[in-house]
């Protein structure tokens, strides 16, 4: 064979190696890019998360969070899982957020997605405890409340409501979760003892709702519009007119 045909086979091959590699390389940021658009719904964010889409649009994915955590808390998202690779997140269960109160994640992040703005840890908002009613002990009537008394904002984020029993003197005590103050540290999920949480942190957009802006609450919003209409002295219903005898009042007419 000679020189040139060697180079020739040479190149050929070169070449399908590289068309090889180029095609891989696209079919895998095809599928890190598809990965990237459908964040997982359920992903716990760190604390001062932005918004889950300006949160992927400013993580880099280099982990300094996760390194910053004392807990071991945050872990990165691999490949291969529901959520896109790289990003920071947690699991309650397993270990929560004990909510730093210097906040070390965030004094870590270099690029924003863990917004500097939260200069205060139990303002954090990483999501909202809910209760499975039909699995809470104390919902069943059983003494636990562990929930409310492993609370970092006992008697704010988690407070006890107090039911009588009905068949007998003593009370039962249902926890409630108070949505303007629960951080979703998890705390409470890591505590529950039931085999399966019977109070979980999820994320704000799956469990809560908005009545609308149409709506007016004139007991609690303070404004124009709520406070045109002043409380006063009822005015006095008009006294209907007497009519003639014979007369019909619906008919205006004789009888």
């Amino acid at each position: 064979m000679s020189v040139k045909n060697i180079a020739r086979r040479d190149f050929l091959v070169k070449a399908a190696q590289a068309t090889a590699v180029a095609t891989c390389g696209g079919l895998l940021w095809d599928y890190l890019l598809r990965q990237e658009v459908r964040a997982h719904p359920y992903a716990l964010r760190p604390p001062g998360a932005l918004a889950e889409g300006d949160f992927h649009a400013a993580c880099i994915k280099c982990g300094q969070c996760v390194n910053a955590c004392p807990f071991d808390t945050l872990k990165l998202a691999g490949a291969g899982g529901d959520m896109p690779i790289g990003t920071p997140y947690f699991t309650p269960r397993e270990v929560p957020c004990y909510l730093c109160p210097d906040i070390p994640c965030m004094e870590a992040c270099p690029t924003g997605a863990l917004s500097p703005k939260l200069d205060d840890i139990n303002k954090s908002r990483m999501g909202l405890a809910v209760i499975d009613l039909e699995n809470c002990l104390s919902w069943k009537g059983l003494r636990c409340e562990i929930c409310h008394r492993e609370c970092p904002l006992k008697g704010r984020a988690i407070i006890l409501e107090t039911h009588p029993r009905g068949i007998s003197k003593h009370a039962m005590f249902f926890p409630i979760v108070n949505s303007d103050a629960c951080t979703g540290c998890g705390i409470c999920e890591k505590a529950c003892p039931t085999t399966e949480a019977a109070i979980r942190i999820l994320p704000h957009n799956l469990v809560q709702g908005k009545i609308g802006e149409h709506y007016r609450l004139g007991w609690i919003e303070k404004n124009e519009i709520t406070q045109e209409f002043k409380p006063g002295a009822p005015e006095a219903p008009e006294k209907p007119g007497k009519k003639a005898p014979g007369m019909d009042y619906l008919n205006e007419g004789d009888l």
